[in-house]
C-alpha cells in the first residue's frame, strides 16, 4: 500500500518522524518491536478477545454479542461490538455459502496452504494463538478478525488522531526537560515558581518537532480518495452466478 511506502520512508525510518520527534529517540522502533514481540498474538485480535483480555468485558451468553462490559459508557466498545456482528453475519453467509460442510474446509488444499503460509512466513516468529482451521466456524472466526483490525479497529484508532492530537499540549511527543520538581536547582525552582508557562514550554515539544507530528497526524486521519468500504460493489462473479449476493446488493443487480 502506498501510505505504508510512505510511512517507511518518512515515519519510522531512521531519523524520521517518529525517531526525531518522540521521547525514546533511536530506540522508538525498537521499543515497538519489543511491545509487538511480547503482546501480539492473532487470536487476541479478534474484538471480544481483545476486550475479555483487557478486563473491559465478561462473557455472558445472555448480553449482546455474548459479552457484557465492565465500563458500560465505553464507545469503542460498545460501538465495535455493533460493527463486530455485522461483519461476522456478512462472512458467515459467505463462508457457509462455498462451504456448507466441514469436510470441505480441511480438504481445500489452497485454504489451508493460505492459513499456513501466514502463520510460517507472514508471522513466523509467532507460535502461539494461532486457531485451528477445520471447520466453517474456524474459518468464520479467522476472517471476521482480519476485516476487522484493518476496517473497524484501524478507523477507531486512527481517523480521530489529528482531532485530539493535532492540539499538541494534549498529547505531547516528547519531554524535552524534565519535570521541575526531580532535583531542581534553585535557579530551576526560582524560575518555575514566577513563570511557570515558559517551564512548561521548555517541556513540550519544539516547534519543529510539534509542526512535524501535526502533519503526519493530519495526513494520517485523512481518508484517502479512493477508499473502498466493505460491501461497498458486488464483484461481477458473484452477480452472474449467485442470486445470494444479487439479493444482498440490490442496488447493483
Amino acid at each position: 500500500m502506498e501510505i505504508n511506502a510512505l510511512a517507511r520512508e518518512a515515519l519510522i525510518n531512521a531519523d524520521g518522524i517518529i525517531e526525531s520527534s518522540f521521547s525514546p529517540g533511536k530506540y522508538s522502533m525498537e521499543l515497538s518491536s519489543a511491545a509487538y514481540d511480547q503482546q501480539w498474538r492473532f487470536d487476541l485480535q479478534a474484538l471480544p478477545a481483545d476486550l475479555t483480555s483487557r478486563g473491559m468485558a465478561v462473557e455472558d451468553p445472555s448480553a449482546p454479542h455474548g459479552l457484557k462490559l465492565t465500563i458500560e459508557d465505553y464507545p469503542f466498545a460498545s460501538d465495535g461490538l455493533v460493527l463486530w456482528g455485522a461483519i461476522k453475519e456478512w462472512v458467515s453467509d459467505y463462508v457457509n455459502h462455498y462451504y456448507p460442510e466441514a469436510s470441505l474446509i480441511e480438504s481445500d488444499h489452497e485454504l489451508q496452504a493460505w492459513w499456513t503460509e501466514i502463520q510460517t512466513v507472514g508471522h513466523g516468529d509467532k507460535k502461539e494463538g494461532w486457531p485451528l482451521l477445520k471447520t466453517p466456524e474456524d474459518l468464520i472466526g479467522i476472517l471476521t478478525t482480519m476485516i476487522w483490525v484493518p476496517s473497524g479497529h484501524h478507523a477507531a484508532v486512527n481517523f480521530g488522531q489529528y482531532a485530539y492530537a493535532g492540539y499538541f499540549p494534549n498529547r505531547p511527543t516528547i519531554a524535552r526537560t524534565k519535570m521541575p520538581t526531580e532535583d531542581p536547582s534553585d535557579e530551576e525552582l526560582k524560575s518555575f515558581e514566577e513563570r511557570p508557562e515558559e517551564a512548561l514550554l521548555k517541556c513540550f515539544p519544539s516547534q519543529l518537532q510539534a509542526t512535524k507530528v501535526m502533519a503526519a497526524l493530519d495526513m494520517l486521519s485523512n481518508h484517502s480518495p479512493d477508499e473502498e468500504y466493505i460491501g461497498e460493489g458486488i464483484e461481477p462473479s458473484w452477480g452472474s452466478l449467485h442470486r445470494e449476493f444479487q439479493t444482498a446488493f440490490p442496488s447493483e443487480s
